[in-house]
């Protein structure tokens, strides 16, 4: 039997917090805080509905009314995994507890953080393009000589689809719509930088309008995914297309994420090679919440 030593404990949490600070979707791990695990990719989130006022009666009193709370359980879709192996001759003073955090934790930068983006950016444009009752998608064609009209509209369709709560929305932008919002003449004196919190992390961005605008790397921003035994890539085989924006309420979605196992088997025991093996392992979804499927808008180009 190999002897495997689980780091699952000490950097679990740590990975968890990288995941939040540097994706650009981990704003809605916000919303996901009183999600409770059912075993591995089972989760329960609670739904809260209420009943409406009722008149007051001077003989009988209040109005009688019922808080339902009821936990929603969801099977995270995305299981995913990677053994990373490091040559014996590379562990230098710090030992391998510190070299299995050092790999790790640039192996989640570099590799989990924009898969992640990816899949749920393209999940939301799913959402987005779906019809209900024959009614038409959420969706707006990209033209670039359109573009500020586009998201100005867009912006205000997904304000009137949430009733006009004064709820925070976000818009996710490629570099292209970034560069023509940011350089618009037209657009420059409803611009603020505001303040703006991720995780634990408190930040500066810009806001149209009081709109969140968050650029995304290009390659994060399509609207399907082939997810392989090497990351992820454009599915150009199904008619993918570029996500030039997406907007909706902030609170509209969660991220629900889980590390759960940071296994690293000592190189005595690896056959074949003088290295150790890490084993990574990862959970994850986004949750579009059915209150709010309609609340979701996307300009596609």
């Amino acid at each position: 039997m190999a002897n495997s030593i689980s780091y699952a404990q000490k950097y679990s949490p740590e990975l968890d917090k990288m995941i939040v600070q540097e994706s650009k979707t981990g704003i809605f791990t916000d919303n996901a805080f009183a999600a409770k695990f059912k075993g591995a990719r089972t989760v329960l989130i609670p739904v809260v509905s209420y009943n409406g006022l009722g008149d007051y009666d001077r003989a009988t009193g209040y109005s009688k009314g019922d808080v339902n709370l009821k936990h929603v359980e969801y099977t995270l879709v995305k299981e995913r995994s990677k053994q990373l192996l490091i040559d014996a001759q590379d562990v230098d003073e710090s030992g391998v507890p510190g070299l299995v955090g050092e790999t790790v934790g640039g192996y989640t930068r570099e590799m989990v953080v924009p898969e992640i983006d990816a899949w749920a950016l393209s999940k939301l444009a799913g959402v987005a393009a779906s019809t209900e009752d024959g009614k038409a998608a959420n969706i707006k064609t990209y033209d670039q000589t359109k573009a500020v009209a586009a998201m100005l509209e867009t912006i205000n369709n997904v304000e009137a689809s949430n009733g006009y709560r004064n709820d925070e929305i976000v818009a996710f932008v490629d570099p292209i719509m970034y560069g023509i919002l940011m350089t618009s003449t037209e657009l420059q004196r409803f611009i603020t930088i505001s303040d703006f919190k991720q995780g634990e992390i408190d930040m500066k961005v810009k806001k149209l309008n009081g709109t969140a605008i968050i650029p995304v790397s290009a390659e994060r921003m399509y609207t399907k995914f082939v997810f392989d035994d090497d990351g992820f890539h454009p599915d150009t085989e199904n008619n993918t297309q570029t996500i030039k924006a997406l907007v909706l309420p902030r609170k509209a979605a969660s991220l629900v994420k889980k590390v759960d196992k940071v296994n690293v088997i000592d190189c005595d025991d690896v056959e074949d090679m003088d290295a150790y093996k890490i084993n990574y392992r990862l959970y994850y979804d986004l949750i579009v919440k059915n209150s709010h499927l309609k609340t979701v808008h996307a300009i596609i180009g």
